[in-house]
């Protein structure tokens, strides 16, 4: 109501003001009314006024409730902060000590299964050591004392190459291979027709469909074994009368990456043959490392067991074993004396202080291959192209005190 009242007294106003003057202030009812409208606006006005008062005053204390609540809940917050920050460090040192029990339940749980492993271990090392003692029967327990003779059956232009009979076998066939890598083998029937080129009938000649690599070949049970050229440690088994590869294997124990002698240049792998049956000798990793020595089963070429010797292959330039026992022959500048300077018992019932100065008859250059036939007890040679058999001087082993 106040402000249609106050929208006439205006209106008025308006109307008033394009009057001309001297004819409204000649009328008393028209300043009468103008007058009374002037009032109404001047307590509207007045009450606008107070009213915006009221309003700037409830303003002002809104605002000031709102500042202590604002203050109250900045004090709310900071308390709620700190309480949740302590909550963080209790849950913290409660995952500490959560994390604390769980290590020390694992370190126990460790400890546990680390003794079992090594009590499982041990079990295995000692179960291991019986059966190897039981492979390598005390049936054999001849050493050598002594290199008495040589023979020289043949002589060639070749410097590299290997010769031999079967280990086993009752056979007087004689097997000769000519250079370090080749495929051809001459088998001859007898020493006899070896050493004469005349005799008849004339060798066999037998062309293997691999190629080998190295001297290390033997012949064991009628069957050819030898490192196949081109590979690095892959042995093959062949069948000499049947003229076929008979099985393969790989030789595991880093074999072939290293010479297996620093004076036989194209050998890798060494095989080898003694009462126990055969052998692999061959280099371990690194550089003049040490030699190991690999039992191989010949029916199933599965690899029996495997030691690490102390026989190094700097300035070594053959191998054999007999019993068992290995015997490395080693030289200076691959010229002689040849002397066996390290000896290795896979049983470790021969000390090298119970062993002679075990030497060869002088040769002018290194060997090319040494292998010992266990059917006949000699050694079969091959130095600068003479194919030689060394007699031998042996005695029952003397048990280590």
């Amino acid at each position: 109501m106040l402000a249609l009242r106050q929208a006439s007294a205006f209106r008025v106003l308006l109307l008033t003001a394009f009057l001309p003057p001297l004819q409204w202030a000649q009328d008393p009812a028209m300043v009468h009314y103008i007058y009374q409208r002037f009032r109404v606006l001047e307590q509207g006005l007045q009450k606008c006024t107070q009213a915006t008062r009221e309003y700037i005053q409830d303003f002002q204390e809104f605002s000031k409730n709102i500042s202590v609540m604002l203050g109250r809940c900045q004090t709310y917050t900071s308390e709620y902060k700190s309480a949740v920050d302590s909550l963080a460090l209790r849950v913290e040192r409660a995952q500490r000590e959560i994390d604390y029990l769980e290590y020390l339940r694992e370190a126990d749980a460790c400890v546990e299964s680390e003794e079992e492993t090594l009590a499982e271990k041990l079990v295995q090392e000692a179960e291991e050591e019986k059966r190897i003692r039981t492979l390598l029967n005390a049936s054999c327990d001849n050493m050598l004392m002594g290199i008495k003779s040589l023979k020289i059956v043949k002589k060639t232009m070749d410097t590299d190459g290997s010769w031999m009979k079967d280990a086993v076998s009752d056979s007087p066939k004689v097997y000769f291979l000519i250079g370090s890598r080749n495929n051809t083998v001459w088998e001859f029937a007898n020493i006899r027709a070896f050493m004469e080129d005349s005799t008849k009938p004339g060798p066999r000649k037998l062309l293997l469909t691999h190629s080998w690599q190295g001297t290390g070949q033997v012949v064991y049970k009628g069957f050819l074994f030898f490192h196949s050229q081109g590979t690095r440690n892959e042995i093959i088994k062949y069948n000499l009368q049947k003229r076929t590869v008979e099985d393969r294997m790989l030789l595991s124990g880093g074999a072939g990456r290293a010479l297996v002698y620093q004076h036989s240049p194209s050998t890798f792998i060494d095989l080898a043959v003694d009462e126990h049956g055969l052998w692999a000798i061959h280099s371990g990793p690194g550089i003049q490392s040490h030699l190991v020595l690999t039992k191989i089963e010949p029916d199933t070429l599965g690899m029996e067991h495997s030691w690490d010797t102390p026989c190094r292959s700097q300035d070594a330039e053959a191998a054999f074993l007999l019993c068992g026992v290995l015997y490395v022959v080693y030289s200076l500048g691959g010229q002689g004396p040849h002397r066996i300077t390290c000896v290795y018992d896979t049983l470790g019932t021969v000390s090298e202080e119970n062993l002679p100065n075990l030497f060869f008859p002088r040769r002018p250059r290194s060997h090319s291959m040494i292998h010992y036939n266990p059917r006949d007890k000699q050694l079969y040679a091959w130095n600068d192209g003479n194919q030689i058999i060394y007699k031998l001087q042996t005695k029952r082993k003397e048990p280590l005190e």
